[in-house]
């Protein structure tokens, strides 16, 4: 396994060793000693999520305020454009997104840690994303940061309006949002 620094350096690009012959593919997609070894990541596992969504939907901004969540994800089928927003003010990145392009055939994940908004955009035709989750979901204290945020300002790689659920629509701005300490 590779771990690699984003530009947030507590987001972190993974990328597992794979083992790939005539009969198809192999790889671990996470150990739990593995993972607290090469990436430090000690976080408890609690909730795995699967979802699917057609192409142009995006996902997100989402975060919990209470019982906040670290995420793994990765990519079983299609591709997307996935951000972490760094939503801790004591943070130095404070404000600050990192965006990965993860498909189902480079197999990468990235670990998102408690603190920070996290969202998706279909870039595929559909896509099926797997996250692991550290806390339960709470849908009492679920956010939204608006997507389109321009102090924000992330480059969604999109010409066309996204498709969005009702939650998203309503995001608040970053200036407005309940953040973490």
């Amino acid at each position: 396994m590779k771990i690699i620094q984003t530009k947030i350096p507590d987001v972190l690009l993974i990328e597992p060793q794979i083992f790939e012959d005539e009969r198809g593919f192999f790889y671990e997609s996470y150990t739990e000693r593995v993972f607290r070894e090469k990436a430090n990541i000690v976080d408890h596992f609690v909730q795995d999520n699967h979802s699917r969504s057609a192409k142009n939907v995006l996902r997100g901004l989402h975060y919990q305020i209470k019982q906040p969540q670290g995420k793994l994800v990765r990519i079983v089928v299609g591709e997307v454009f996935d951000v972490a927003v760094d939503l801790r003010a004591s943070s130095r990145y404070f404000g600050q997104w990192v965006s990965v392009h993860l498909n189902a055939k480079n197999k990468q994940q990235i670990w998102i840690p408690a603190g920070f908004a996290h969202g998706y955009l279909v870039l595929s035709e559909y896509a099926e994303v797997l996250y692991k989750n550290t806390d339960y979901y709470a849908p009492e204290y679920q956010r939204s940061l608006m997507w389109n945020d321009l102090d924000l300002a992330i480059a969604w790689p999109i010409e066309v309006e996204p498709i969005l659920s009702a939650k998203d629509r309503a995001g608040k701005r970053l200036k407005e949002a309940e953040v973490f300490a």
